[in-house]
C-alpha cells in the first residue's frame, strides 16, 4: 500500500456521498407481533418513503406498505408511532393524506379514518371494544378557529368499518403514550401543558375504561409541572410501571397501592426526551423481569432487571448506543450502535446470549484503515463548568499530510437543542474524517444523558451556554495543538443551526461555518413555528413578548454586523418547523454586507432532508464550500457551489 502525502482536506475517501445515500436507510423502530418482527425503513433513495417490513421465523421478509403508501405521522409534526401491529393486523398512519389505514395479510391497505384535517399517532389495538386509542390531532379550521392553534385528543378510532371517532380525553394542550391494561379495563396516559416540553414536566393519569368504552374516575398518579415522566407501560400481571426524574436522573418506578415505588435509584438515565411518539427504553420479558437500556456517561448499556429484587444486571452487548427496546419471551429486540458498526436491529436470545443482527442501517463495508474511531473527551468551560464532546481526528490509511500541517476541525452541533450526541458509527462523520477534518461533535450544556441539572443549564441561556461550550471545545482542541486554530468551521442543523449562527456571529473563534434549516430570527420562530415547540422558548429564553429584548439580542439576523466569516445555508422549502423566511433572511442581510455566503435551497423537503439527491448535493456542497474558503483542492471533482462575494 503507497501513503501519499496531501493536505488535510484534500484526500481522498472511499466513504463518498453517493456510496452513503445509495445504501443507507434511516432504521426505525422493531417491534413484535406474535413469531413475527416487523421494523420500518426510511429509504432515501424513494424520495425518504418509510416502508413497513415484517420478518418470519424462517429470515424471509417482505414489505408491507407498497409505493406509494408513506408509515409516517405528522403529530406534533416530528411524528413517531405512526405504526401498530396485532395478530397481523397493521394499522399505519400514511404522510400524504395523515390517514389512517389497515393492512390485513395478503390484502392492500383500507383507510379506516375519513379525508379530515386530522392526523394520528401512538395507537394500541383495545380489542375489548373493537377500536383503536390513540392521540389524535385536530388541525381543522374549526379548531383552529376556536383554539387558535390544533387541538390535541386522545380518541378512539372504530375498527368495524364505520370510522366513527370518539373523544376520550380533551381539554389539555398536549397528550402521549395512551397504553391499556392487560385486562383493557384501566387507561393510562401522558399530559402536559404550554410552556412545558415532555422533559419539563408531565402529568401521568389513569382512569376505569367502562363497557360502552368512556373513561370514568380519571386520577392523577404521578408527575406534575417540574417532574418528567416518560413511557408508562403496564406489565403482564397489571402493574403500571413508568420512568420519572423526580431524583434529578429518570430512573424506573412502579405504582402500588402504598404508592409510588422506585425500582432502582442511579444516577443514570432510563429516559429520554420525547421528541417523538413511540420511544421505548424497557420492556416486559416477564412478569418478573424488565429488560432495559440506561445511559451513564455518555455511553448506553443494556440490564435485566429483576422486579422482585430490584437487581440489575447488565448484559454484555458490542453496543454503545442502544435504543427502541422490545421484548417477548426469552428474547429483546432493539437497535444497536458502536463506534465501528451502524445502527442495527438486533435480536438477542437471553438464555445463550446469541446476538442476531435483523437489518442494518447500511450495507456498506467500510475497511477499518478509512475509519477515525471516537474519544470521548471533558472540557472546561464557562463559569468554571465541565462540558463533554466526542473527539474523532483525522484518519485515512492512504494518507499522511504535510509535516506541520494541522487539521481543519469541524464542530457539530446538535439539534433540539434538547437532545444529545452518541458515539454511535456515523458515516456522515466518517465522511469528513475520512477526508482529512478533525471533528469535535458536541454535548453542550442542556443535552440530555447526564441528568436533569446539565439539561437545565440551558434554561434561559440558549444561545449562551450553547454557544460557550462549541466555541470552548474548540479553543480546548487548538491549544492541545490537535487542530488549526486558523481553520475551525462549525455545522449544526436546526436548533444546531441556531447555536451555529450564534457562535459565528457572537465569537471570532470560527472561520467558516454550515447552517442546515438553522434558526437566524427568535422572533420569527415564536411567531411562526408548529404548537409542539410554539412555547418551548419561554423556557430557553423567556415568555415572548414580555421578553422581547432577549429575542433581539440573541437572533443573529439582528446583529449581522458583527459576522465577519463566510457561511454556507441549506433549507428545506416545505420545512414548518423552521420556515425558509429565516434561512433567507441572514443570506439577504450577508450578501449585503459582502461577506461570501452560498444559499441551496431544496423543494419538496421538510425539516431534515430525506431524498438521496438532495442529502448527497448538501454533503459535497459543504465540503466545496469549505474547500473554497480554507485553501484546499478536495480529492475528488464536486458540482461548484455558487458563492457570492468570494
Amino acid at each position: 500500500m503507497t501513503v501519499q502525502q496531501a493536505p488535510y482536506g484534500a484526500w481522498k475517501s472511499p466513504i463518498t456521498s453517493t456510496l452513503i445515500v445509495s445504501q443507507s436507510i434511516n432504521l426505525g423502530n422493531g417491534m413484535f407481533d406474535g413469531n413475527a418482527i416487523y421494523w420500518l425503513e426510511g429509504r432515501p433513495t424513494e424520495a425518504g418513503r418509510y416502508v413497513i417490513v415484517k420478518r418470519t421465523p424462517d429470515g424471509a421478509t417482505t414489505e408491507v406498505n407498497p409505493a406509494p403508501f408513506n408509515a409516517r405521522t405528522r403529530v406534533h409534526e416530528y411524528g413517531g408511532g405512526a405504526v401498530v401491529v396485532d395478530h397481523g393486523i397493521v394499522i399505519f398512519s400514511n404522510f400524504s393524506d395523515q390517514r389512517l389505514y389497515r393492512i390485513a395479510p395478503d390484502q392492500t391497505p383500507e383507510a379506516i379514518t375519513p379525508e379530515a384535517a386530522l392526523r394520528y399517532a401512538d395507537c394500541v389495538v383495545d380489542p375489548q371494544h373493537n377500536r383503536l386509542i390513540c392521540v389524535r390531532e385536530d388541525h381543522s379550521e374549526a379548531a383552529l378557529a376556536e383554539h387558535g392553534e390544533a387541538v390535541n385528543t386522545i380518541a378512539a378510532i372504530a375498527l368495524d368499518g364505520s370510522g366513527a371517532q370518539q373523544v376520550l380525553v380533551s381539554g389539555n394542550d398536549f397528550y402521549a403514550a395512551p397504553r391499556l391494561s392487560p385486562d383493557g379495563r384501566t387507561l393510562a396516559w401522558l399530559t402536559w401543558r404550554h410552556p412545558n416540553m415532555p422533559w419539563d414536566g408531565t402529568e401521568l393519569w389513569i382512569a376505569e375504561v367502562q363497557p360502552d368504552g368512556t373513561l370514568t374516575n380519571p386520577a392523577l398518579v404521578a408527575g406534575g409541572e417540574n417532574e418528567s415522566i416518560f413511557q408508562p407501560e403496564w406489565s403482564p400481571d397489571g402493574t403500571l410501571y413508568f420512568v420519572s426524574d423526580r431524583t434529578g436522573w429518570w430512573n424506573l418506578y412502579r405504582l402500588t397501592q402504598a404508592g409510588t415505588e422506585p425500582l432502582v435509584l442511579m444516577e443514570a438515565e432510563f429516559g429520554a426526551p420525547q421528541w417523538v411518539f413511540g420511544l421505548s427504553t424497557y420492556a416486559f420479558e416477564s412478569a418478573e423481569r424488565i429488560i432495559c437500556t440506561y445511559t451513564q456517561d455518555g455511553r448506553d448499556y443494556l440490564a435485566t432487571l429483576d422486579i422482585r429484587r430490584k437487581t440489575l444486571t447488565p448484559l454484555q452487548t458490542p453496543y454503545t448506543s442502544i435504543s427502541s427496546v422490545r421484548a417477548a419471551p426469552g428474547k429483546v429486540l432493539f437497535r444497536g450502535a458502536s463506534p465501528a458498526q451502524p445502527a442495527s436491529l438486533v435480536l438477542l436470545d437471553l438464555a445463550t446470549g446469541t446476538h442476531t443482527v435483523l437489518k442494518r442501517a447500511t450495507a456498506i463495508e467500510i475497511d477499518p484503515g478509512y475509519l477515525a474511531m471516537p474519544q470521548p473527551i471533558e472540557f472546561p468551560t464557562t463559569g468554571g463548568l465541565t462540558a463533554y464532546g466526542i473527539f474523532y481526528p483525522p484518519h485515512n490509511q492512504d494518507y499522511v499530510a504535510p509535516e506541520g500541517e494541522k487539521p481543519p476541525l469541524l464542530v457539530l452541533s446538535h439539534g433540539g437543542p434538547t437532545g444529545a450526541t452518541s458515539s454511535a458509527f456515523s458515516l456522515g462523520i466518517q465522511y469528513w474524517t475520512s477526508r482529512g477534518f478533525a471533528v469535535l461533535d458536541v454535548n453542550y450544556g442542556g443535552s440530555t444523558g447526564y441528568g436533569r441539572a446539565y439539561r437545565e443549564r440551558l434554561n434561559g441561556q440558549w444561545g449562551v451556554v450553547d454557544v460557550d461550550d462549541c466555541v470552548n471545545g474548540a479553543r480546548y482542541l487548538a491549544v492541545q495543538g490537535w487542530v488549526d486554530p486558523a481553520r475551525l468551521a462549525i455545522r449544526g442543523g436546526s436548533a444546531g443551526g441556531y447555536t451555529t449562527l450564534c457562535a459565528l456571529t457572537f465569537h471570532d473563534v470560527f472561520h467558516a461555518g454550515a447552517s442546515h434549516y438553522g434558526i437566524g430570527d427568535l422572533e420569527a420562530l415564536a411567531k411562526d413555528t408548529h404548537k409542539f415547540e410554539s412555547r418551548y422558548l419561554d423556557r430557553l429564553i423567556g415568555p415572548y413578548p414580555e421578553c422581547r429584548d432577549l429575542y433581539v439580542a440573541r437572533s443573529p439576523i439582528h446583529h449581522v454586523a458583527n459576522l465577519k466569516c463566510p457561511v454556507i445555508f441549506f433549507q428545506g422549502l416545505e420545512d414548518k418547523v423552521v420556515p425558509p423566511a429565516q434561512a433567507e433572511m441572514m443570506v439577504a442581510a450577508l450578501r449585503a454586507k459582502g461577506i461570501p455566503v452560498a444559499y441551496l435551497p431544496f423543494e419538496g423537503e421538510q425539516h431534515g432532508f430525506r431524498r438521496a439527491e438532495n442529502i448527497k448535493r448538501a454533503l459535497d456542497a459543504e465540503l466545496y464550500f469549505y474547500g473554497r474558503i480554507f485553501g484546499f483542492e478536495p480529492g475528488e471533482p464536486l458540482t461548484p457551489v455558487e458563492i457570492a462575494n468570494l
